[in-house]
């Protein structure tokens, strides 16, 4: 089965260089890291869950020097060879994240974009993502490329229905922002932990559920279990699932029986246990491809 449905492109796929702003220990198993500066005036914002490459500097000197090595189209198969053609070591690290939040004016005096990170393992443990996350600092550099939506409005934004683990919570609380006040739905997200419950805000006739995950459950199954429970949807219902690719994987399939059309189903497969993370979607067809969240 498909990891992903079929994605909203932007107009725009171009190299954006930007700089961490500030950085925010929101909870045990997350950090918001706020990018901005650079060439931020290039990114367009497009609310939901867009989603974005981005190439963070390896570690050590000349970390800013590499970021100026990755290809123009690095996210196409083409120039994802050439990317792979950068040494290892020096080759900076590619993975796949969520605009949390995009502000127009911030406090730093321009646009602002807010990345949250889920912190997977610590130490040697930890991917390398989560590894620079928290070592992040005000001043270094990165660079994006924005890759659009999984979430397509055009199958319905009034009446939603949300199911993620808590790599998708950034996702859903996107949605919840985009969509109009008069939507309604249910939104289903797991946590790790009590302490990784971060609320957001959203449409009053939106219910948002979380659900704590016991520490030797697999991320996803309790959403799934959640979901099973559920009355079918309404036909019009527009359903998004994302995180652990087993959940999308396995509620769409769910849903489809139920007599949900396949039409009205965005789905992601954001990650895989037992992985670092899962591969961006233009390395899926590529079984050796490195991963990404």
């Amino acid at each position: 089965m498909a990891r992903f449905s079929r994605l909203v492109k932007p107009a725009s796929q171009e190299l954006v260089r930007l700089e961490v702003l500030r950085t925010e220990r929101l909870s045990p198993h997350w950090i918001r890291i706020t990018l901005g500066g650079g060439e931020i005036d290039r990114f367009a914002p497009l609310g939901f869950d867009q989603w974005f490459r981005l190439f963070l500097p390896h570690s050590g000197e000349g970390g800013d020097e590499a970021l100026e090595r990755i290809p123009a189209k690095a996210n196409k198969i083409f120039g994802y060879l050439k990317y792979l053609r950068i040494p290892d070591g020096v080759r900076p690290v590619m993975r796949n994240y969520t605009v949390r939040a995009f502000r127009a004016a911030g406090p730093s005096g321009g646009a602002e974009i807010d990345v949250d990170f889920v912190l997977h393992g610590s130490g040697p443990t930890a991917g390398p993502a989560s590894r620079w996350a928290e070592a992040a600092a005000p001043g270094e550099s990165v660079v994006v490329i924005d890759e659009g939506l999984g979430f397509n409005p055009e199958n319905g934004v009034e009446k939603v229905l949300l199911v993620a683990d808590e790599t998708g919570a950034p996702a859903v609380a996107g949605i919840c922002a985009s969509v109009p006040p008069s939507a309604t739905g249910l939104a289903i997200i797991e946590a790790p932990s009590a302490d990784d419950i971060l609320p957001f805000d959203a449409p009053a006739g939106i219910e948002v559920r979380w659900l704590v995950r016991d520490a030797s459950a697999k991320p996803g199954s309790l959403a799934h279990a959640a979901l099973e429970e559920l009355a079918a949807p309404a036909s019009d219902t527009h359903a998004f699932i994302v995180g652990e690719q087993s959940l999308p994987t396995a509620a769409r399939r769910h849903l489809v029986a139920q007599g949900l059309g396949k039409d009205r189903i965005s789905f992601v497969g954001y990650w895989r246990v037992g992985a670092a993370s899962p591969a961006p979607k233009s390395e899926q067809a590529r079984p050796a491809a490195e991963g990404a969240h």
